[in-house]
């Protein structure tokens, strides 16, 4: 099997090679002057199936990524991986006219198989004109925080919904989980705390999927302190951090930021790979 990658997956993709050991072709990726994206697989197709490595964290990513599907059209068999899928959070219509958009984008992609990443919501699988699976990095992310050696560690999600991810990524480490309990008190005043475990010296990380802006984040790391958590960590599978986002976190007194390469960022520590190449092993 042939690894192409596109050109927002290229650390991951590499890494999914130095695991499989399969033969991973270069590409090339530019933009014309009227911004139009040109993209060229410039290695030969060494076999009959191809699995596509990219993440669509802009609308130039997901341009690129049809460009490589249909590049591989000669191929008998295509895999695509989608790490981050941009647009799965526009997942429902909230007002008349609107479209779904993680469903137009979902029906535009052309495959035999499709692998996203801890997607935002798994029914938005059921759109792809292919056979589709939701992976999950989680317990990459849990097995880097065991190895961190913490006090005491506890991982929290940010509202009951996650409470999926933090129960992956403690599963068969020892660690405790729970999520954060959201009081209302008027339109202006929200209070939370865990709802079960007590944070007091205890090193505390916060898990979600995406950390996009970090205001909440950031709200949440300022009140696991003022409870008396020693150290608070965040952690996610895919680091988006728009804008000011990382700042936001260290102000707020975020002793370390562990994210996965879905995204590559600098705060990529820890790489989906191994779930990746698992996927396609199987």
């Amino acid at each position: 099997m042939d690894i192409v990658s596109g050109p927002a997956s290229q650390l991951l993709a590499g890494r999914v090679h130095e695991i499989l050991k399969n033969n991973l072709l270069v590409s090339d990726f530019k933009k014309f002057p009227d911004g139009e994206i040109y993209t060229r697989i410039l290695d030969e197709f060494t076999g009959n199936k191809v699995t596509i490595i990219q993440s669509t964290v802009t609308d130039s990513d997901f341009v690129c990524l049809l460009q490589l599907i249909d590049a591989c059209e000669d191929i008998s068999s295509i895999n695509v991986i989608i790490p981050y899928m941009g647009y799965a959070r526009q997942d429902k219509r909230f007002k008349h006219g609107e479209p779904i958009s993680a469903r137009a984008i979902a029906r535009s992609i052309k495959a035999d198989m499709v692998f996203t990443v801890n997607i935002h919501d798994e029914s938005i699988l059921d759109h792809f004109d292919a056979d589709a699976k939701n992976l999950d990095a989680t317990p990459v992310i849990g097995r880097y925080i065991k190895n961190l050696k913490l006090k005491d560690p506890l991982i929290i999600s940010p509202d009951d919904g996650a409470i999926g991810l933090a129960k992956s990524a403690s599963k068969d480490l020892g660690i405790d989980f729970d999520f954060l309990d959201k009081t209302r008190h008027s339109g202006e005043s929200v209070s939370m705390k865990p709802k079960t475990l007590a944070v007091k010296g205890r090193d505390v990380i916060i898990l979600d999927d995406i950390i996009s802006t970090g205001g909440t984040m950031a709200q949440t790391i300022s009140l696991l302190k003022e409870q008396g958590a020693h150290e608070v960590y965040t952690a996610c599978v895919h680091p988006v951090f728009s804008s000011n986002a990382v700042l936001k976190l260290f102000k707020a007194g975020v002793r370390g930021i562990i994210a996965t390469d879905t995204i590559d960022k600098g705060v990529s520590v820890v790489s989906a790979a191994p779930v990746i190449a698992d996927a396609i092993k199987s």
